[in-house]
């Protein structure tokens, strides 16, 4: 099997961020690697509820207008209302494109119009980070964690 890849497309609309904000930093979109499980709530019949939210992502030392990178130094995760996690933002030695099963489209050549066939793949983001959470989980007090 094969599949044709395409570079992303220009939407004529902007369009929402299709991936939770818990995985984007200041320099972008990052992969994130924890050291353990996170346990999740589940429903009676054992499956994982929907809408629950993991956590939050916190930058302390992240300034809009500055320049540099000693914002990556330290990184908060807070879950739930008792835990937080210490880690760090760290450069990816290869970058990781994010690819997507994208529908057929009608296309225009100078024959006339036509439909895509196949398998079509798009690169929807370049990943260049990761999050790594190598640290046990510190307690904290509630006020901390909202």
């Amino acid at each position: 099997m094969s599949a044709k890849l395409h570079p992303p497309s220009k939407p004529s609309q902007p369009k929402s961020n299709p991936l939770p904000p818990l995985i984007q930093t200041p320099s972008g979109f990052a992969l994130l690697e924890l050291q353990g499980t996170i346990n999740l709530p589940q429903s009676k019949d054992g499956q994982a509820l929907s809408g629950i939210e993991i956590g939050r992502i916190d930058f302390p030392d992240f300034v809009p207008d500055a320049e540099g990178s000693a914002w990556m130094k330290r990184v908060h995760m807070y879950v739930g209302q008792h835990q937080r996690l210490t880690g760090e933002v760290k450069k990816l030695p290869k970058a990781i494109a994010v690819i997507n099963r994208r529908e057929n489209r009608v296309l225009e050549n100078s024959a006339g119009t036509y439909l895509e066939e196949g398998e079509n793949l798009e690169v929807v983001e370049i990943v260049k980070y990761k999050i790594v959470f190598s640290n046990r989980p510190e307690p904290v007090g509630a006020t901390n964690a909202s």
